[in-house]
């Protein structure tokens, strides 16, 4: 049984702080430091103050940042920039967005739900988590015993029947709109009507939800409640720490994408086409495309259009040639993943890196390789027209069948195996657990 609820959100009186755009900011984990700097600079109420406040030269520790968080959040609420709802609500929140030349539109809502111990309910992760990032959003939520961002989960709606009841209630209402950095558009609509609210809940009662973004976050909320939990100040089951915000999203639904994550190798020799072929070839047909980043898009194109998991494309930034390589063979994989279960060891990124990589190409020409994650194919070209890497290898992205039968399965997936864009703003609805 999964607890959906509706909340009281806190969210930005436009009236105060102006265009909605100038003050919400993407997560947490893709701000770099230029990025965060622009933000600090955007306005002087930027949501980036509190979902990652900078250290500043004075600093008495690293942690006087998570303290300041909660000194901006708790006067932004004072002087009315950030303002309650009246009453309990959904917010319907949608994303419109292009890629690759087309125009794709991403709908979900906003609600709590229960915090369930992962092997314990019906909530299930997809990814490993690391202990750096989830320390970071301890400090932060002991800080302002608040979620100042959503969980991204996605529940099985095969008739879209949730989310059309709240598209058909969104009809007559106004939507709060922010375009962020990257052009994608944000629509937040205040769903009142209890009617509407309690068909949402009962239409997700009985379905499994699985976490597509946010891992850190529901892991760090768990955490949070162990120690309130543990040190006796959790008031009741209803208390406001036992549930997170997440934005829920129909399995089914036609904006859900999932982009590759290519692999750029540095740390290798001058590897060139011809070794790479001569190290696949033990498990794939190998087949040589071209030279240049012509190659580069036709060998992608060719991936694509498999549909598959078992083909990829190598580049080689010593002789500017691109390979694409058809698995035949993965039997191998049965003893190289032998703690996994067919569907993990079926993945793309799996057999990427457990059979051709590793395997092949790094036993014989690895000396440390590192990796760089990209999602466009004119960044893996980049990178090696630079000849700031060695390799690229272009992976098919995991599809949300693979994320929802390998997270049933209570396994993770590898890292880097997802990447759902767009990402979810951060600022559009503040949860306090108070």
């Amino acid at each position: 049984m999964v607890e959906v609820c509706p909340m009281r959100g806190w969210r930005y009186d436009v009236s105060q702080v102006g265009d909605l755009s100038d003050v919400i900011t993407p997560p947490y984990d893709v701000i770099d430091e230029h990025q965060q700097n622009e933000l600090f600079k955007k306005h002087p109420c930027n949501f980036i103050r509190l979902e990652l406040n900078r250290e500043e030269p004075g600093d008495a520790s690293p942690d006087v940042k998570y303290e300041r968080a909660a000194a901006f959040l708790k006067h932004w609420k004072v002087d009315g920039i950030l303002q309650q709802e009246h009453e309990d609500v959904l917010y319907v929140y949608s994303q419109e967005f292009k890629w690759e030349g087309k125009t794709f539109v991403r709908s979900g809502f906003l609600a709590r739900v229960r915090l369930e111990e992962f092997g314990t309910g019906n909530v299930f992760p997809h990814e490993q988590t690391l202990s750096g990032p989830k320390l970071d959003r301890l400090m932060l939520i002991r800080a302002t015993n608040t979620n100042l961002s959503p969980i991204f989960g996605l529940y099985p709606d095969e008739t879209a029947g949730v989310q059309q009841e709240l598209d058909e209630a969104c009809i007559a209402l106004t939507p709060c709109v922010a375009t962020d950095h990257l052009g994608v558009i944000h629509r937040l609509w205040v769903i009142k009507d209890h009617n509407v609210i309690g068909k949402v809940q009962a239409g997700l009662h009985d379905k499994p939800v699985f976490i597509a973004d946010g891992h850190h976050r529901y892991e760090t909320a768990l955490n949070y409640r162990r120690e309130l939990k543990a040190a006796g100040k959790l008031a009741s089951d209803v208390a406001g720490p036992n549930f997170v915000m997440m934005h829920f999203v129909g399995m089914q639904d036609p904006g859900l994408q999932i982009l590759p994550t290519h692999r750029l190798v540095s740390g290798l020799a001058d590897i060139t086409a011809d070794q790479v072929q001569s190290c696949l070839e033990k498990y794939c047909e190998v087949e040589r495309i071209g030279t240049g980043d012509e190659a580069a898009r036709e060998t992608w194109e060719l991936i694509e259009a498999d549909g598959g998991q078992s083909v990829f494309g190598f580049g080689t930034a010593s002789d500017n040639t691109w390979l694409l390589a058809q698995v035949t063979d993965a039997s191998a994989m049965a003893t190289l993943a032998a703690d996994h279960s067919e569907a993990w060891r079926s993945l793309g990124v799996s057999l990427l890196h457990k059979l051709l990589l590793d395997e092949l190409i790094f036993k014989q020409f690895g000396r440390e390789p590192k990796f760089q994650y990209v999602h466009r194919l004119d960044e893996t070209t980049a990178a090696l027209n630079a000849k700031s890497h060695q390799l690229g290898c272009l992976v098919a992205p995991a599809t949300i069948d693979h994320v929802r039968d390998i997270a049933a399965g209570r396994e993770t997936m590898p890292p880097k195996s997802t990447y759902f864009y767009p990402k979810l703003l951060s600022g559009m609805v503040v949860n306090t657990l108070s």
